[in-house]
């Protein structure tokens, strides 16, 4: 089921954006552009219409979460019964790929994280067909449906069940597991194997060169900051042009 809208945050690359919710799950993400549609719609429906889950196996997990700085990086702490666990997502800018960077880190103890990943083309009508593939930088999930592919990077990847794709993994502290998904379109050749913490960097310094050339000051000094971030974050990079809403109509 999906969430309050307010329980959403926002990550995005000046050309489209992801909802990511306080329970780990990207529930609304269009690809490549923000008037593309939707290849995880649970925002809209429920689970069955594409989501991508990433989060502690234990319901008794607790999170809080904060942008990096003036950014769209967002960073998820979750405390639980066995260690603290940290989940930093972004969808890294100024390269003109379409990728979601999810960055897995043990703080404390050992946390077996799930995930589940369940891609759906067409605001969830279409389900791709789904293959793993191998290269000279590693194995992959690949998932084509029509002009349309999406390639899932990273370790360990989920395994196929009921039309989806799911698995755990253990977190202990001081490891770290990244994982990228990559939009292109199906005609091309893969694009090539990006390095997540170096474009985290490279992202975090975009977004605040951007930041710091506002006036400083004010007794709202943070508040208009963020939403100055906002309105950036939702203007198409080519184009000028500004949306809404990062959804096809939800506020």
């Amino acid at each position: 089921m999906a969430q309050r809208i307010e329980d959403y945050a926002f990550i995005g690359d000046l050309h489209t954006g992801a909802l990511v919710g306080r329970d780990g799950s990207i529930d609304w993400l269009c690809l490549p552009r923000f008037d593309s549609p939707a290849v995880f719609a649970a925002l809209l429906g429920d689970s069955g219409h594409g989501r991508w889950l990433l989060a502690p196996a234990s319901v008794a997990a607790v999170s809080r979460r904060r942008y990096i700085e003036d950014s769209f990086v967002l960073e998820t702490t979750w405390e639980t019964p066995d260690g603290v666990l940290q989940v930093v997502d972004a969808m890294p800018t100024g390269d003109r790929r379409a990728d979601v960077v999810r960055s897995v880190r043990g703080v404390s103890g050992s946390v077996r994280v799930r995930q589940e990943l369940v891609l759906r083309f067409g605001y969830g009508r279409y389900v791709p067909w789904v293959r793993r593939v191998g290269s000279d930088d590693g194995e992959a999930l690949l998932a084509t449906a029509g002009p349309d592919s999406l390639l899932l990077r990273g370790g360990p990847l989920p395994d196929p069940v009921d039309r989806r794709h799911a698995g755990e993994l253990t977190v202990s502290a001081g490891e770290r597991i990244d994982y990228v998904l990559t939009w292109y379109p199906s005609h091309l050749p893969v694009p090539p194997r990006l390095d997540p913490e170096a474009r985290l960097v490279e992202t975090l310094a975009r977004w605040q060169d951007w930041a710091d050339r506002r006036e400083r000051g004010g007794p709202y000094e943070h508040l208009v900051t963020r939403s100055l971030l906002v309105l950036r974050a939702l203007t198409h990079e080519d184009t000028g042009g500004i949306v809404a809403a990062a959804t096809t109509s939800l506020p």
